[in-house]
């Protein structure tokens, strides 16, 4: 599949300035454009809010060979590190520009990794620090192990309450603006509640939008997935015990965003808990929240938090 046919890469910043962060986010990277070199650099923060985008930006405003690998792939990840990063890192650029003073291997979503793979890559951040600087990306800085961290600048790209507002307000510009180039009609109303429901998961929203403008309109249909969630009939079946209609309920609403559904699933069951499950309940939906940005299986990562509510928690 052609880039060009996905938005998100279509449209994706090449540059620092082009990307939607804080002002003081995106200083610490021009910082490092004046200066001409990077240290070995952590990005930290929720998935879809720009950090690989950032880091291919800094690249190739820098005139760096580099070298993508995902971490999510883990049949192949390890071979990958022991021979092609290996080759790479350890080689002498021809092909960058003069100022350019070292190759930089990107490490996307380096939490899904293995302990033993970040031992790998600690090892290779010394191995070739004269020759190359890593970049690790991550939605869970807590798993990334310590010796690896600590040879790492860490950049957090979270979006604190006083900048929500602006963030929002500048990607709803530019997501105008993308429509306007692909000719799709669109209500703001709509856009503006789509971005604050994914907020600041601007790849989601994106693919969203592409996926509903195919008849060259958005409109309200684009929101009708988050709003037809029925969680009264689950918590019925939850305090009956009924895990054939339990499961059925977490297939037929797949197609919603999982963070989504774990969100109603609190808010309902707060009121239909006794006082000490709550808390339980609480504890379980925020570990499987947790899961969900790394689970292979999300169909089983919902069914395992309502099983386990279903069978630790008491209801009214």
């Amino acid at each position: 599949m052609s880039d060009d046919f996905l938005w998100v890469e279509k449209y994706r910043p090449k540059t620092i300035d082009d990307c939607i962060l804080p002002e003081s986010t995106k200083k610490s990277f021009k910082d490092f454009l004046e200066a001409g070199e990077i240290p070995n650099l952590l990005l930290s923060g929720p998935p879809g809010i720009g950090k690989t985008t950032v880091a291919k930006a800094l690249c190739e405003e820098l005139g760096c060979d580099y070298y993508v690998i995902n971490g999510s792939d883990e049949g192949r990840f390890l071979d990958t590190v022991r021979n092609q990063a290996k080759n790479f890192a350890s080689t002498v650029s021809l092909m960058s520009d003069g100022d350019a003073k070292h190759k930089i291997i990107i490490i996307d979503e380096a939490d899904n990794t293995t302990h033993d793979v970040q031992l790998l890559l600690r090892a290779n951040i010394e191995s070739f620090y004269k020759n190359c600087r890593f970049i690790f990306t991550c939605n869970f800085k807590n798993r990334i192990i310590e010796p690896l961290h600590s040879r790492c600048s860490v950049i957090e790209f979270g979006i604190s309450g006083k900048h929500k507002q602006a963030i929002a307000a500048q990607f709803f510009g530019r997501l105008v603006s993308i429509l306007d180039k692909e000719r799709v009609e669109a209500d703001k109303k709509v856009l503006a509640e789509l971005i604050n429901k994914h907020f600041p998961d601007w790849r989601r929203v994106l693919n969203e939008c592409q996926r509903h403008a195919v008849g060259g309109k958005i409109d309200s249909s684009i929101l009708a997935s988050f709003s037809d969630v029925n969680v009264n009939d689950l918590v019925k079946n939850l305090k009956e015990k009924q895990f054939k209609e339990v499961r059925k309920w977490c297939v037929n609403n797949l197609d919603n965003d999982p963070a989504v559904l774990l969100r109603r699933i609190y808010d309902a069951l707060c009121d239909s808990l006794e006082g000490p499950s709550v808390a339980a309940a609480v504890l379980i939906i925020a570990k499987y929240q947790y899961q969900i940005a790394f689970v292979a299986d999300q169909e089983i990562n919902l069914l395992a938090c309502l099983t386990e509510i279903m069978c630790e928690c008491d209801f009214k």
